[in-house]
């Protein structure tokens, strides 16, 4: 959990806009239109999880104009009327917003970025660290030591360094930037053909746009020309990019606190929305759900736990970090990931299991994008948090083909180390011959138990589902059951092998060892002497190619010895006492 010592800002209708446009189309069964609000309330949920802030403000637009339409009546003209679908959805996400407990704003005459402003430079200025969570390229400028964005969706932050890597610019010079630059979405007119490049270039040497304008005479070709045109309307545009910071509002930064969630509120609200996975948070059950669509819609169904088990699924930072402190007390633990694809070159994490006890797991999912998905950590946020476990020699870890896990999470910059076995190591190394080795093999051979098969889940064939687009209620049980299974197995196979010595030394010598070996192999290739290889190439060809003239003279002719049919030919009905002088070729 990070410290709570921020404000938080959060840009509402920016991410209003954004998790309309960008997520799938969900209603309730009544037609209502709940797509972006659950995008906004997910993120929400999020950002109060991950930072626990005391104080927090969520701000919208509000209805008619602003003194930007009376600078310049073509601002955002170009802008289509906003759709029918999403404007039904902004009363009900305020609704939901303010039976979270979190303060709402929206003040008329002015925009959401510019309450924004006026408030995280009052925080800053009190010494207040700011976190402003927006998609809004606008917001830069407000950027210092004190204020730092964060873009949800992609949980990228960006501070005073990051300002510059994105724009090539210090944060103090993004109005003069958006100004050279323009901006067709709001019609803020800028310098023709200026991009961001070209920007960028100029307020590095002539650092302000005032700069700029006053050495317009000594910039070049038709670009300098476009500068001289648009000196006219340039401190309009950086009028128009500036972002207000003296709005008059009835609050302090200081009085924004979130508090309790209005509960009946809530619960009528996520009833009405259909949000069944929240709602079954806040209600324990599923006895307040009267308006959930039907779970038929599903061709997918969940199959039974076997035995008694008590799986987790952690949608919590709080969740997250008992199960660390659990799996650090135990000293080892069954290790399971889920992720995008079998191909471990392209997979992504989609979330991770855990079990140190058996009967009991954990699953933490953390990419699931499915149309209604709740909200989850994010996957960065969990990595992070478990990169010093995942990173410990001294805590072991357990898996099923750990060779996997271990080149996954090196896409994500994690190199596991502590690997203290792999079942299906042990598995083959006790008995290569005894069947397969995969988990659900093995559970059923060394535990009599029949595990969830991931097509009980997924479905079969063209319409089997990726893991991320599975309902993580139906995928917290398969996943745990992994990390379950998993330990158990090691219970069951290790003390059969640790009886036999040779096999034991070659398991632990051998095997294990060469589980980052063969990753890394694999992953970065192996270098080869090219002139060596073709030399070897040419010997074994010459030596085929005798091999093959003697098995031609053994048989009086000529056939193909690729081809069983030429082969049975040649042994059986040209020889008709059977195999032969003829086999002696081919070493019969």
């Amino acid at each position: 959990m990070r410290e709570n010592n921020v404000f938080i800002l959060v840009d509402g209708s920016s991410y209003l806009y954004r998790a309309f446009h960008a997520l799938p189309e969900l209603t309730t069964r009544d037609g209502l239109q709940t797509g972006a609000i659950k995008g906004v309330s997910n993120m929400l949920r999020k950002l109060v999880d991950e930072y626990q802030p005391s104080l927090m403000a969520v701000v919208f637009d509000a209805k008619g104009k602003t003194f930007r339409d009376d600078l310049y009546p073509k601002y955002k003209a170009n802008r289509p009327p906003m759709p029918d679908d999403m404007r039904e959805q902004i009363e009900p996400l305020h609704d939901l917003v303010r039976a979270m407990g979190l303060p709402l704003l929206s003040i008329p005459g002015v925009e959401a970025d510019d309450v924004i402003g006026t408030l995280a430079v009052e925080a800053a200025k009190a010494g207040q660290n700011v976190l402003i969570s927006t998609g809004d390229k606008d917001m830069a400028q407000l950027v210092d030591d004190n204020v730092t964005l964060i873009n949800t969706m992609s949980g990228t932050l960006m501070d005073p360094d990051g300002v510059v890597e994105k724009f090539g610019v210090r944060a103090d010079q993004i109005i003069d930037y958006l100004a050279l630059v323009g901006d067709t979405a709001d019609n803020i007119p800028g310098v023709h053909k200026c991009g961001p490049k070209t920007a960028a270039k100029w307020l590095g040497e002539f650092d302000t746009m005032q700069g700029v304008i006053d050495n317009a005479d000594s910039i070049k070709g038709k670009i300098g020309e476009y500068l001289r045109e648009a000196i006219e309307h340039l401190p309009l545009s950086y009028e128009l990019a500036t972002i207000k910071l003296d709005v008059e509002l009835d609050s302090a930064f200081d009085e924004l606190a979130i508090t309790e969630p209005a509960e009946d509120d809530l619960i009528e609200l996520l009833t009405r929305l259909e949000f069944k996975t929240w709602l079954r948070e806040v209600c324990g059950d599923d006895s307040a759900i009267t308006a959930s669509r039907a779970s038929s819609d599903s061709a997918v169904t969940t199959p039974e736990a076997p035995g008694n088990t008590n799986y987790e699924t952690v949608l919590t930072g709080t969740q997250l970090q008992a199960w660390i402190e659990k799996l650090e007390a135990a000293g080892e633990f069954a290790f399971d990931t889920e992720t995008t694809d079998l191909d471990y070159m392209k997979a992504e994490v989609v979330g991770l299991s855990f079990a140190c006890t058996p009967g009991e797991a954990a699953y933490v999912p953390v990419a699931h994008s499915y149309d209604g998905a709740p909200g989850q950590l994010g996957r960065d946020y969990v990595l992070n948090r478990l990169r010093p476990l995942l990173e410990s020699d001294s805590v072991k870890k357990i898996g099923q083909n750990l060779k996997y896990d271990y080149s996954v999470l090196l896409n994500h910059g994690v190199e596991m180390r502590g690997i203290s076995h792999d079942t299906l190591l042990e598995s083959f190394v006790l008995d290569s011959t005894a069947g397969r080795h995969d988990m659900d093999s093995l559970a059923k051979r060394h535990l009599d138990v029949e595990t969830v098969h991931f097509e009980d889940i997924a479905g079969k064939g063209k319409n089997q589902l990726t893991f991320d687009q599975i309902e993580i209620e139906k995928a917290s049980h398969y996943a745990a059951e992994d990390a379950d299974i998993t330990l158990q197995l090691h219970s069951a196979i290790w003390p059969k092998l640790n009886q036999i010595e040779s096999l034991t030394n070659l398991y632990q010598s051998v095997e294990l060892p060469l589980v980052d070996v063969l990753s890394r192999i694999e992953r970065n290739g192996v270098k080869i002497d090219p002139d060596m290889l073709f030399a070897q190439s040419h010997e074994i060809a010459e030596r085929l190619g005798e091999l093959e003239r003697d098995a031609f003279d053994e048989a009086g002719e000529e056939f193909n010895l690729g081809s069983p049919k030429q082969i049975q030919e040649i042994f059986f009905e040209k020889n008709e006492n059977g195999p032969g002088p003829q086999c002696k070729a081919i070493g019969c």
